[in-house]
C-alpha cells in the first residue's frame, strides 16, 4: 500500500478486451435510436411516423402518442421531474421524444430520419446572463447564510470596518463532460427478469431508478457494469436511453440496445450549469480577512432541480469572522443540468481564488502569504475542528520545490522572447466522507482471492485498490486478486461519486478481508481432513502457519476439497461528528502568454496534496493530473454555448466544443504529503477524484495576471481577452 501499482485493468482496456455496454451483442439483438426534439419549448402536435414505419428492418416506433409506460424516477435532483414519452410538452432542444427500434443501428437511424413532427414552438428561456436580474431563491435548502461576529449587524458592515476591501464578479460558462464512452444501454428479459448492461457511476442506481421506472421489484433486476469510459458526473444519472431500451425490450420480447450519437450526449444527458459570482473581500491592513461576502447564482434546467450552490466554498475555506453566502437560481429551457467533476466547487473555487489574488495585489502582499495567513484549523461555517490538515506544509513545500520565490510582484515584467510569463497560484480542496458500504472476499483453491462489489471504477483506478487492499490485508501479491466491481448481485458498495469511493469502500475491503482471513482459519481449525485441527494457527502471507508447518490456503482448500471460503463485512458510515473532514492542497503554475497573439500557454504546474492515506501513488497522481487538466480546460478552452434563440446547444461535438490535448499539457508534477486521517478511518484515507481541478482554474487566471496585467474575470480566458 502507497506504492505505484500497475492498473489491474490497464492490459484489458488496451488491448481492447474490456466488455462495455454496447459491446453485448445478445441473440436476436435489436437497435434503437433516439428521436430527439428540435425546437427548446412547446409541445408537440402530431408525429407522422407512417414512412419510417415502412422502412425496412423497424420494428416499432414509440412516441407520446404511442408510448412506453413509464413511471416517474425522481429520486434524486439530478434527475428528470418527468420520464421521456409520458407527454407531449417539449422542455428543451434535443429531449428525447421517440425511440425508433430496428434490426440494425443503421436501419433504425435511417428510419427515425423519416419521422416528421409537427410542434406548437414558444420562444425559450435560454440565455443565464438575460435571466440575472430574474434569478429567484432555490427551489430548496437555504438561499442566504450569515456567520457573524458578535455584535454585528450586516455583512455589509463587517466589510466596511475593513482596511482593504475588493469587489469583483467572475462568471463561468456552461461545460460538459465529454467521456470517451457514449452512454449507452443494452437489455433483455428472462420471463420477468430483466438484465442491463449501461455506462453508469453506480449500478445501485440503475436498479434503485428502474424499480421506480418500470414498476418491477429490484430483486428482478441485475444490472452488470465493469467497466465505465469516463464519467466526471455524467453517468449518475439515469437518461431517457436506459428506460425507454429496457421498456422496449420488454415490449418486443427480444434484447435491445441504444447507443447515443455523440451530438445526443451533450443534450439527452446532463451538463454542468453557468454561474456568476459577486465575491466581495474585507481585511485589515495585515491581510487578515475581517469579512467574506460571496453571492452566487447558478443556472438551473426547467427539466430537473439540480443546480450548483456555487457561492458554498466561502463557509469551508478561509478564516474570517464574518462570512455571507447567497444562492439563486436562473432557470432556462435547456438540457437537464447535473453533476460534473467538483459541481459548485470547481466553479466556486475560481471566484474565490481569483478575489484572494485581487486582494493581495491591493494590499501589495504576496498571494500565497495572504493564504498562509488567512488559513484556518476550523470550519469557519460552524468552528468544527478539522480532522487532520497540513495545509501550511502544502504551501511551503509547493513554493520551494516550484520556486515560487522568483516570481515577480509586478506584472509584465517577466519575459522569454516573444512570450511574458507569469507565475500563480491557489488553494485545492474537496470535502471528504466515509458512508457505509458492503465487500465480500473469497478465496479460491487455486490460490487466488476475489474481491467483489457493486462499485464502480470510472478510469479513477478503483479496482486496484480493491486488489491492493486485499493483497495487503491476505499477504499475497496482488496479481493474484481478482477485483469485480460494477454487479448489483455483489454486496451494495459505494457508488463512484463525491470523491467517496476509497474512503468509503476502503475500510470495507479490509473489513472482509479480516473477515475471511478468521473464516479460513476456522476451517483450518474444525475441518476434520484438516493437518492443522485442534491447533492454535494464524494467518499470515496467504499462508495457515501453526504446528511447526505453514501452507498456503489454496494448498489446504484443495486438500480439504473445498473450492472456496468467503466472508461478506460492512463498514458503517463515519460516526464523527464533532470534527470536519476535507482534503487540502496548494497549485503552483507557470503561465506563457504570446505578446502577439495573446495565445496562454500553462508550461510547468505543480499539486501539492495533503488527502489522507494513498493507497496507490500511481493511479492516485494520474487522478490529481487528470483534475489539474481539467482545470486547463476550463479556464482556457471550454464553453458550451446555446443559442439564445433556439435553446441548442451551437457546440455539440468533440471538433467544436474544446478540451485539452497532450499538446496543451505540461508534465504535471504531484506530491502527496501521504498523512493518514485516522479520525475518518483505520485507513485514513479521503477522496481525491475532485480534488485536483478546485482552484486550478483560479490559478492559471492569477497566472495570466501576474505575465500580463490583465485580469479576466470571465472563464474561458480565451486570446480575444488577452489581445
Amino acid at each position: 500500500m502507497g506504492r505505484s501499482v500497475d492498473r489491474e485493468d490497464g492490459p484489458l482496456k488496451v488491448t481492447g478486451a474490456a466488455v462495455y455496454a454496447a459491446d453485448h451483442h445478445p441473440d436476436r439483438l435489436a437497435y434503437g435510436y433516439l428521436l430527439t426534439s428540435t425546437i427548446a419549448r412547446g409541445s408537440i402536435l402530431g408525429m407522422d411516423t407512417g414512412q419510417a414505419a415502412k422502412a425496412p428492418g423497424v420494428l416499432a416506433i414509440y412516441t407520446p402518442f404511442d408510448p412506453l409506460k413509464l413511471y416517474r424516477y425522481a429520486k434524486e435532483e439530478n434527475a428528470e421531474l418527468t420520464p421521456p414519452l409520458q407527454n407531449t410538452d417539449v422542455r428543451y432542444y434535443g429531449q428525447a421524444i421517440g425511440l425508433v427500434v430496428a434490426e440494425t443501428f443503421e436501419q433504425a437511424r435511417d428510419a427515425a430520419a423519416l419521422v416528421i413532427t409537427q410542434y406548437s414552438a414558444q420562444p425559450p428561456r435560454a440565455s443565464f446572463t438575460d435571466g440575472m436580474p430574474s434569478a429567484t431563491p432555490p427551489p430548496s435548502g437555504t438561499s442566504v447564510v450569515d456567520v457573524l461576529a458578535p455584535g454585528v449587524t450586516s455583512i455589509d458592515e463587517a466589510l466596511a470596518a475593513g482596511d482593504v476591501t475588493v469587489t469583483a464578479t467572475y462568471s463561468t460558462p456552461a461545460e460538459t463532460h465529454v467521456a470517451m464512452e457514449p452512454h449507452a444501454t443494452t437489455a433483455f428479459w428472462t420471463a420477468d427478469q430483466l438484465t442491463i448492461y449501461t455506462a453508469t457511476q453506480g449500478v445501485r442506481l440503475v436498479v434503485d431508478r428502474l424499480t421506480e421506472t418500470l414498476g418491477i421489484e429490484a430483486a428482478k433486476i441485475h444490472v452488470i457494469n465493469p467497466y465505465v469510459g469516463g464519467g466526471f458526473g455524467n453517468k449518475w444519472g439515469m437518461w431517457a436511453h436506459t428506460p425507454l431500451t429496457a421498456a422496449a425490450a420488454r415490449a418486443l420480447g427480444r434484447p435491445v440496445k441504444t447507443v447515443l450519437t455523440r451530438e445526443q450526449v451533450y443534450s439527452v444527458v446532463g451538463h454542468r450549469p453557468p454561474s456568476s459570482q459577486t465575491v466581495s473581500l474585507g481585511a485589515a491592513r495585515d491581510g487578515t480577512l475581517v469579512a467574506v461576502k460571496n453571492d452566487g447564482v447558478s443556472g438551473k434546467s426547467a427539466s430537473n432541480n439540480f443546480y450548483e450552490p456555487v457561492a458554498n466554498l466561502s463557509l469551508a475555506l478561509y478564516g474570517s469572522a464574518n462570512l455571507h453566502v447567497s444562492r439563486k437560481v436562473v432557470t432556462l429551457d435547456v438540457p437537464v443540468t447535473t453533476i460534473m467533476r467538483a459541481p459548485q466547487e470547481s466553479n466556486g473555487s475560481f471566484a474565490l481564488e481569483s478575489a484572494m489574488d485581487e486582494l493581495a495585489d491591493k494590499l501589495g502582499m504576496d498571494p500565497l502569504e495572504l493564504r498562509r495567513k488567512n488559513d484556518t484549523p476550523i470550519r469557519p461555517s460552524d468552528k468544527l475542528p478539522w480532522s487532520s490538515k497540513h495545509l501550511q506544509e502544502c504551501y511551503t513545500l509547493g513554493a520551494e520545490r516550484f520556486g515560487w520565490s522568483r516570481r515577480s510582484s509586478k506584472p509584465g515584467t517577466v519575459t522569454d522572447g516573444d512570450w511574458v510569463v507569469g507565475l500563480g497560484m491557489a488553494t485545492a480542496t474537496y470535502g471528504a466522507s466515509r458512508g457505509e458500504a458492503s465487500i465480500k472476499v473469497r478465496l479460491r483453491d487455486d490460490g487466488r482471492a476475489v474481491v467483489s462489489g457493486t462499485g464502480a471504477d470510472l478510469g479513477t483506478g478503483q479496482s486496484t485498490v480493491f486488489a491492493i487492499l486485499t493483497a495487503d490485508g491476505l499477504g499475497i501479491p496482488v496479481a493474484r486478486v481478482l477485483p469485480q466491481l460494477g454487479d448489483s448481485a455483489t454486496p451494495p458498495a459505494a457508488n463512484a461519486g463525491g470523491s467517496g469511493s476509497t474512503s468509503t469502500n476502503g475500510p470495507a475491503v479490509q473489513l472482509a478481508t479480516d473477515a475471511t482471513k478468521a473464516a479460513m482459519v476456522k476451517l483450518a481449525t474444525e475441518h476434520d481432513k484438516s493437518p492443522f485441527k485442534g491447533q492454535e494457527v494464524t494467518f499470515s502471507n496467504g499462508e495457515i502457519r501453526g504446528g511447526g508447518r505453514a501452507m498456503p490456503f489454496g494448498d489446504l482448500l484443495t486438500l480439504l476439497d473445498v473450492p472456496a471460503v468467503e466472508a461478506t463485512a460492512t463498514s458503517p458510515r463515519s460516526p464523527v461528528r464533532d470534527h470536519a473532514f476535507r482534503s487540502f492542497g496548494a497549485h503552483f503554475c507557470e503561465v506563457r502568454v504570446n505578446r502577439w497573439t495573446g495565445e496562454p500557454r500553462v508550461s510547468r504546474w505543480l499539486c501539492v496534496v495533503d488527502a489522507g492515506t494513498i493507497v496507490n501513488a500511481k493511479t492516485a497522481r494520474s487522478q490529481i493530473a487528470g483534475g489539474v487538466i481539467m482545470g486547463i480546460g476550463q479556464a482556457l478552452l471550454e464553453d458550451l454555448r446555446v443559442e439564445p434563440e433556439t435553446g441548442r446547444f451551437g457546440n455539440a461535438t468533440m471538433a467544436d466544443y474544446l478540451v485539452p490535448i497532450n499538446a496543451d499539457i505540461p508534465d504535471i508534477d504531484v506530491e502527496f504529503l501521504n498523512y493518514p486521517d485516522t479520525l475518518l478511518s483505520d485507513l485514513g484515507a479521503r477522496g481525491i477524484g475532485e480534488f485536483g481541478i478546485v482552484g486550478a482554474a483560479g490559478a492559471v487566471a492569477n497566472a495570466i495576471y501576474n505575465a500580463t496585467g490583465k485580469r479576466v474575470r470571465d472563464l474561458p480566458i480565451t486570446l480575444d481577452k488577452l489581445l
